[in-house]
């Protein structure tokens, strides 16, 4: 009996070891490995697009062009009465900017005055010598006067129409002076008013009324056409080449990231700068809204000339040792890495000289996830 209890013990301890060491003896069901999910990727067409055969890209400033920016003078010395625009006003050409009260002003009407009478006077002492010489003529063909008594008349009227013609000519010199005051003749009290040269912004007011200025050889407003702006960079010698009066020029600035404006070379420096070595290089831009104010920085690049070719960015591009691919698109969700030759980057992207035409579909975004998954 009591080896019969032993049995039964035994093989109730067997069966429990046996089940306790089951995951060594009998592998159990295992969880199966989460799926990994297909990498996120970007496709897009490959695209023909116009790409520069050499291209310079140097820091640059915007500037006033130095041939749109006017210094206004007073025309005549005399007291400021008036200030008729402040800084940083809009002015078209011969909008009114000062007035000025001068004695100088007064004296010119005068002296217009004076011609004008002086070349009245003139007309009626021609007149008369005319009227005499009439008269003289018919005496003298009745045989009433001497011949000499006409010509001493004739010689009277050559003589008061020369006066005339010099009457003439001072007071055309008077009227022209009054012109260039922007006085009317005749009328006296009359203020000078100084007016704009040019269309465009005051950017510089150096005088104030009430003030009495003799010196007429100083600026005291200076204006700034900015509808057309300089875009200055230099250039080093080396790459000089890629500039050339009336090329393309792409601009950059950091007032504006993203957007790429474009202008025209207007001029290259004359002479190096020997300490730098570099040339100015100053181009036209346009500015006809008024989005861009002078010493604004960023960057240009000069190109030389074009050609089509397929273009790929920068984030499409795998570098596998000396190899270079990108994967294209054979199927919705399958991607074949295609060996590709770039030419020279320009910007963000490259041109395809052979691998990859246009219209085919490469991955952009997510590239190196397919290579790492590969």
């Amino acid at each position: 009996m009591r080896s019969e209890y032993l049995l039964v013990l035994t093989a109730i301890f067997v069966q429990g070891c046996s089940h306790g060491h089951g995951g060594a003896g009998k592998p159990q069901e295992s969880a199966l490995p989460a799926a990994k999910p297909p990498p996120k990727v970007n496709v897009i067409p490959v695209e023909t697009q116009t790409v520069p055969n050499g291209e310079v890209i140097a820091p640059a400033r915007l500037e006033t062009n130095p041939n749109r920016v006017a210094h206004v003078m007073l025309p005549i010395p005399g007291r400021i009465t008036a200030v008729l625009s402040k800084m940083g006003d809009a002015v078209e050409e011969g909008q009114p900017l000062l007035e000025i009260e001068s004695p100088d002003a007064e004296e010119a009407q005068s002296s217009f005055l004076e011609a004008e009478a002086a070349l009245t006077h003139d007309h009626t002492a021609a007149s008369k010598a005319q009227a005499d010489l009439d008269r003289l003529t018919d005496l003298l063909q009745h045989g009433a006067i001497a011949r000499k008594d006409v010509l001493a008349a004739r010689n009277t009227l050559t003589l008061a129409q020369a006066s005339v013609e010099q009457s003439r000519a001072g007071r055309e010199r008077a009227a022209r002076r009054l012109q260039l005051y922007g006085l009317k003749p005749g009328i006296t009290n009359q203020r000078v008013k100084v007016r704009s040269p040019i269309a465009g912004k005051i950017l510089a007011i150096q005088v104030a009324a009430g003030e009495y200025r003799n010196d007429i050889s100083t600026s005291v407003l200076t204006i700034a056409d900015l509808s057309k702006l300089w875009v200055t960079s230099e250039i080093p010698e080396s790459a000089i080449r890629f500039c050339q009066v009336g090329g393309r020029v792409d601009i950059e600035l950091l007032a504006f990231p993203g957007e790429v404006f474009h202008g025209t070379v207007a001029q290259i420096a004359a002479t190096l700068d020997p300490e730098t070595r570099t040339i100015k290089v100053h181009a036209d831009f346009q500015n006809g809204r008024g989005r861009f104010r002078p010493e604004m920085f960023g960057q240009v690049r000069y190109l030389t000339g074009t050609w089509q070719a397929p273009v790929i960015p920068e984030s499409a591009v795998i570098q596998s040792g000396d190899k270079t691919f990108v994967y294209r698109e054979d199927a919705p969700g399958r991607y074949q890495p295609v060996p590709v030759t770039l030419g020279k980057r320009f910007g963000n992207s490259f041109p395809v000289l052979a691998g990859v035409s246009a219209g085919d579909r490469i991955v952009t975004d997510g590239a190196i996830y397919l290579k790492a998954g590969s």
